[in-house]
């Protein structure tokens, strides 16, 4: 086949409606799709490959330390403010759930990083623990693997991988698995019942339903069924902590999984949800704990992959004393609001929530420094301090990403288009056991001119996979 008869063999098969409900367009009136289609999947060398994968394993031992941390800090091993920080904002109930003795050891068992290629290496802004994207990437690579493409993970290595994981978490022969899917997430639902039906197909009993569709009995929780109500082992959870008193039936959800009678993951943990985790790994008080957990090889990657990021706390500092770390240009800063007055180019500053709002994923309330005026930086860093008994923020050094060439089949012209764009990648790493499994790596490929790099109507969307020998 031609590039252009690739892009639209791929095109023709997205799924009638496609995988996701947001606000999405396709690009054209003859285009299924609500990206830009391209011919071939994102091909990375071994390099950055062993890189990615090696990566999982790094971020894992990450989350299981900073879950320990958290532990040790409410207990009053480790500093208390550790805990105060990840505490600040969420109800009594929210911060209980995360305490329960069940659920001590559990972490996120699906890992999912924002990953920016740049000049300086791979830059990891954010690990997420309760991804979308998870059938759509599987969609992507099943497409692009019946071309005859390699495909990281292999074409059905999403599939595999999220199986794999849910069989090894549920530790039952034949678990009923039900993924539940909140008002606030609904977006995500159709890519969810895509991934259910696969998972049907290959034995797993998988059911996509909201939480008030749940029935409760004093044995557990069932999941109505064609032949009768089936009782539900593993809850795979689509519904974000800060929605929890909105969500229909979770009183009786969290009863049956604080007696044990239902598993849940991603865990009921807030703290494992906060973009502040990166910055208190960078805390000159913690060094000595982050070392003896992770060992010298993981911190040194981490300390090479995580962006600089600071908690704004809006405590003022002693006169003596400055924001550790925090300089541009040689200049100290001993209070937030002085970033205000720097210049536009100067400002390679990100600002976000770290966690437990609805603006806190998606690119939800994420402001760019040098992207916006003065006065509106001012007023984010305002808004940022004043909330932060309510939501923290976190402050990011900005890394811009290193451009690449892409092609994609443009609908109106009926020809291919080529740019050179900026690259996020995601790779999605299933926990097996104690194996973070590389299953498979999304690319979205943004014109230059964007600072915010995400799936968007101009973006080129590809699976990832290994480079051809000869290239």
């Amino acid at each position: 086949m031609s590039p252009e008869e690739r892009c639209i063999y791929i095109d023709r098969l997205t799924p009638e409606g496609g995988l996701y409900t947001d606000a999405q367009r396709p690009v054209h009136p003859e285009a299924n799709s609500s990206w830009q289609v391209g011919p071939d999947p994102w091909r990375l060398p071994d390099r950055v490959l062993r890189h990615i994968e090696e990566a999982g394993h790094h971020f894992l031992a990450f989350y299981r330390a900073a879950n320990l941390l958290y532990n040790q800090s409410w207990r009053g091993i480790q500093p208390g403010w550790v805990a105060g920080y990840l505490d600040s904002g969420k109800p009594e109930s929210v911060v209980a759930l995360g305490r329960m003795n069940r659920i001590k050891q559990h972490v996120p068992l699906v890992i999912r990083p924002d990953m920016i290629p740049t000049k300086e290496g791979m830059i990891a802004t954010e690990l997420d623990s309760l991804p979308g994207g998870i059938g759509f990437t599987a969609s992507l690579g099943a497409r692009y693997g019946s071309l005859d493409e390699p495909i990281t993970g292999g074409p059905d290595g999403m599939i595999d991988g999220f199986e794999r994981m849910l069989r090894s978490f549920a530790d039952t022969a034949a678990p009923v698995v039900a993924v539940v899917v909140s008002e606030e997430s609904a977006s995500w639902r159709p890519e969810m019942v895509w991934v259910a039906d696969r998972l049907n197909e290959r034995g797993l009993e998988t059911v996509v339903m909201g939480p008030d569709d749940i029935i409760f009995r004093e044995d557990g929780l069932y999941a109505p069924s064609g032949t009768g109500p089936r009782r539900i082992d593993l809850i795979y959870r689509f519904f974000e902590l800060f929605d929890l008193k909105n969500i229909p039936k979770m009183e009786l959800i969290l009863y049956a999984a604080k007696k044990n009678a239902v598993k849940i993951t991603p865990p009921l943990k807030n703290v494992m949800e906060e973009k502040m985790l990166m910055a208190l790994f960078q805390h000159p008080a913690l060094q000595n704990f982050w070392s003896q957990q992770l060992g010298s090889g993981t911190v040194a990657f981490l300390e090479r992959t995580f962006p600089k990021t600071w908690v704004m706390d809006p405590t003022p500092l002693p006169p003596h004393a400055t924001i550790h770390g925090l300089e541009v240009k040689g200049r100290p800063f001993q209070d937030w609001r002085e970033l205000g007055s720097l210049r536009q180019k100067d400002r390679q500053m990100v600002i976000k929530p770290s966690g437990f709002s609805e603006m806190a994923w998606g690119g939800r309330g994420v402001a760019i420094g040098h992207d916006m005026s003065e006065t509106d930086w001012q007023e984010t860093i305002d808004h940022a301090l004043q909330s932060f008994d309510a939501n923290p923020h976190i402050l990011q050094i900005f890394h811009n990403g290193a451009t690449f060439p892409v092609e994609h089949y443009d609908f109106a012209s009926s020809s291919m288009n080529r740019f050179r764009g900026r690259v996020r990648l995601q790779p999605y790493y299933f926990v097996v056991g104690d194996d973070p499994v590389l299953s498979g790596i999304q690319a979205t490929v943004c014109p230059p001119d964007k600072k915010l790099l995400h799936g968007m109507v101009d973006a080129v969307v590809l699976p990832c996979g290994p480079m051809p020998p000869s290239s």
